[in-house]
């Protein structure tokens, strides 16, 4: 579901349509200065669209690829569990042992707390990230460069020789791999909607010449044209744009 700014940039760019329109009717409407012209408008309404699709299509990359890193460190806490179950059984030095649960308990810290897919989305009004989010992305990755060293360790340990297939040290390297690319993949899709949050802003809302600075000229200018109290004013007047807060 959209939320209440991403409904208000798309209702600015669709009114922006509605008014374009509206004043193409009018036989008076020539302004004396061309960002206001219909060409001008037009030229504009389908550069606003377009940068919403982008956005929307960034938007829908960014949470596609935080399913994906959810779906990845799902099992990292009962892996690291049974590495540990291996560990105790096989007579190492309760120091070393120590440091292995160490690792442990440090990546799943914070595992057995439910994450919503969608914790690390950006704000869709600001593109700087949240602290929540900030957070978020720290604990992805404190947990995959822990049981980085949780699989460095591993590999000194002669006595670590697991029969099953997803604790032998290959297949724990590659899991490892695969956890610190869902997480890079998240940043980087974060990163390019970010991008395209700043391009959308611009054109909607840019001094003097985004899409709510445009509408406030057309309507000076169509009430200079016919007057406050003239239908075409009103008709234009109830056409609404929101400013970004």
């Amino acid at each position: 579901m959209s939320s209440t700014s991403e409904v208000g940039h798309a209702k600015n760019v669709a009114n922006l349509q509605k008014i374009t329109q509206q004043v193409s009717t009018y036989s008076l409407y020539n302004p004396p200065i061309a960002d206001i012209t219909v060409p001008s408008l037009q030229v504009l309404y389908n550069d606003a669209n377009a940068k919403l699709t982008e956005v929307g299509d960034k938007r829908n990359a960014n949470k596609n690829a935080i399913v994906v890193r959810q779906t990845a460190f799902e099992n990292l806490s009962s892996t690291c569990t049974s590495i540990i179950n291996v560990l105790e059984i096989v007579g190492l030095p309760q120091g070393t042992l120590d440091q292995a649960k160490y690792f442990t308990k440090t990546i799943q810290g914070t595992s057995n707390k439910k994450t919503n897919p969608d914790s690390q989305q950006p704000s869709t009004d600001n593109p700087q990230p949240s602290t929540k989010n900030s957070t978020s992305r720290q604990s992805f990755t404190s947990k995959a460069e822990n049981f980085g060293l949780l699989v460095q360790m591993l590999s000194t340990l002669p006595a670590y020789t697991p029969n099953e297939d997803n604790l032998k040290l290959q297949n724990l390297s590659t899991y490892h791999e695969l956890l610190k690319a869902s997480t890079l993949t998240v940043d980087q899709t974060e990163s390019e909607l970010n991008t395209k949050i700043i391009e959308r802003d611009k054109i909607l809302y840019a001094e003097e010449t985004g899409v709510y600075a445009i509408s406030l000229k057309i309507k000076k200018y169509v009430k200079s044209l016919y007057g406050a109290t003239s239908p075409e004013f009103t008709t234009v007047s109830a056409i609404e744009f929101t400013n970004r807060k």
